[in-house]
């Protein structure tokens, strides 16, 4: 592609508001030149091989995902992979199918299987035992709050009945007391003794893996959010990274989020400062931030950890002594968010249940009461419940709200492993969006890829109509829950750049801005409302370059729609 080029003969949306009409971006150098009106440019005098023509297309800034795992997601995608199983059955046939393609793995690892699938939201080892001929198996559920284990898993672990739960997690267990298969939370740390680590090979191809896949989705730049720390068996992923960027094979800009240990101390400030620093250093490009700190606040609702307000019920409707899990006990949360936002690190907080939304704007406001008014961009992700009273305190306290949008609606597991358990009148409170946006809140968005697909627009599908493509279930927690179309294309733009602290050269269309762009057909702001499920991303531009060509790919013998996504 020349240095110098046009898009022209669509809408573009410059990253807020409408859209565009009758205008061209011109592109010089990788950086955007200017938006002008289309009568300015003389498209004939103009090589042919230096024009995009949208036909009608939108031309959007690059998406950023606020929140996702891409390294765990890639990974997952080269091992045991349970994202398109419909149901167990399904389930079992492609860990079955695995184990045979891969007789010399001495344990089975991967991820991807829905609660929704298994009474109770618990799946059983016998069904690993008979899959695989009794090797040890460990599978993360697709929300990665879950893991599924074998009979030979478990006796490596030493996990016996006598096996206390630990503080952050529960064993589901058999009448005898004997773990059944599935550990929430915390419980799956059982398993770090014995479980094999994923090679930094392996690791580096994950993520190579993933960038191509959310590449393909038009996702220009993103916020790990973990980063520094082990998981599930995953090495911390920076060392991918650096690597990535060392080859010149990392396109995307990235921010990660340093993982906060739950039951570490206020010493970890002073670490993820000095990290930080070293890392702005090391990148002046700016390709890799560490400015970030990730701090889990609760767990999530399907396995009752999500930290409520008001007791969960038990399957007859009977209240029960179950609020969920603080993970950080609240003083304790305040202190240490006040001190990340006096060193200038960004906090990026997991809250999920109306108490842990709470505890974490308690701790904002302790921040703001200790430091004043900061740059701190400070955001809550999840937000599946959030208290009536609670929404108007984000705008004053400037606090984002990063939205996983696609979760925003009636299905199987809301519907069936968490409504039935909340108190009356909590389906109305389910992911707030339009309260947090009449009340004044900024908004960012995310996907938790792999929990649920990466892709911005089936999520921002699900944000304009709350329900996904063909659903007969009314709208979750009502029609005012709704997003338009251009606040829910804002929030994965220009709102997740502000997360990023990239908003100052991404995330908009306009002069002096790296030129990561998308362009998307059919245009989303033609189609009707419950069709925007039709729009796809066909084309990526990551500073000036064009790295995604759907239309190359369609024309290739051997493509094939073999990725298909699933929603959480």
């Amino acid at each position: 592609m020349a240095s110098e080029f046009v898009f022209h003969g669509g809408l573009v949306f410059t990253g807020s508001g409408a859209p565009l009409e009758g205008h061209a971006v011109i592109v010089r150098d990788g950086r955007i030149a200017a938006v002008i009106d289309e009568s300015e440019v003389d498209l004939e005098s103009i090589p042919a091989s230096s024009r995009v023509d949208l036909d009608g297309a939108l031309l959007s800034p690059g998406f950023q995902d606020a929140h996702i795992h891409p390294v765990g997601g890639g990974i997952e995608l080269l091992q045991c992979n349970l994202t398109d199983a419909e149901d167990a059955a399904q389930a079992a046939a492609l860990i079955r199918a695995y184990a045979e393609a891969n007789p010399e793995e001495e344990w089975i690892l991967g991820g991807g299987w829905s609660m929704d699938h298994f009474a109770g939201g618990n799946p059983p080892r016998g069904l690993l035992d008979e899959a695989t001929g009794g090797r040890p198996v460990l599978l993360q559920s697709r929300d990665h709050h879950s893991t599924w284990a074998s009979t030979a898993a478990i006796e490596q672990a030493g996990i016996t009945a006598q096996t206390p739960d630990p503080a952050d997690g529960r064993i589901v267990r058999e009448s005898d007391g004997f773990p059944a298969g599935t550990f929430h939370e915390g419980a799956g740390d059982l398993f770090a003794g014995v479980r094999p680590a994923t090679s930094g090979d392996l690791a580096y191809q994950g993520l190579l893996r993933a960038q191509e896949e959310l590449i393909a989705l038009g996702i220009t730049g993103w916020q790990d959010a973990m980063v520094g720390a082990d998981s599930g068996g995953i090495a911390d992923p920076l060392a991918a990274y650096e690597r990535a960027a060392a080859e010149g094979r990392l396109l995307v800009h990235v921010v990660g989020a340093q993982w906060w240990t739950r039951d570490g101390g206020i010493d970890q400030v002073a670490r993820m400062t000095e990290r930080r620093e070293r890392a702005a250093a090391a990148h002046p490009d700016r390709r890799i931030d560490l400015g970030t700190t990730k701090i889990m606040v609760d767990g999530v609702a399907e396995n009752q950890t999500a930290a409520m307000l008001t007791p969960y019920r038990d399957g007859a409707g009977h209240d029960t002594c179950n609020h969920g899990l603080s993970f950080i006990e609240p003083a304790k949360l305040r202190e240490y968010v006040a001190a990340l936002d006096a060193s200038g690190q960004q906090v990026h907080m997991h809250a999920l249940g109306d108490r842990a939304v709470r505890e974490a704007l308690d701790a904002l406001q302790a921040a703001r009461d200790a430091n004043g008014e900061t740059d701190g961009r400070h955001h809550l992700a999840h937000l599946q419940v959030v208290a009536a009273d609670d929404t108007a305190r984000f705008a004053p306290l400037d606090a984002i709200a990063n939205i996983q949008a696609l979760w925003a609606t009636h299905e199987d597991q809301l519907d069936d492993l968490t409504l039935p358990f909340l108190q009356d009148g909590q389906v109305d409170r389910q992911y707030p969006f339009g309260d947090l946006v009449r009340e004044g809140a900024r908004l960012a968005a995310g996907s938790d890829w792999p929990v649920s697909t990466a892709d911005p627009l089936a999520a921002i599908h699900v944000a304009v109509n709350r329900a996904y493509p063909g659903s007969e279930r009314p709208p979750l927690g009502g029609a005012h829950q709704r997003l338009d179309l251009e606040t829910a294309l804002a929030a994965y733009t220009s709102g997740s750049a502000y997360v990023n602290r990239r908003d100052d050269d991404t995330g908009s269309i306009r002069a002096g801005y790296l030129a990561n762009l998308v362009v998307i057909e059919p245009n989303p702001f033609r189609l009707a409302t419950p069709d925007l499920h039709r729009a796809r991303v066909t084309s990526t531009w990551i500073e000036g370059r064009l790295v995604h060509d759907a239309d190359a790919i369609a024309a290739t013998p051997a493509a094939s729609d073999t990725h298909r996504k699933e929603s959480r």
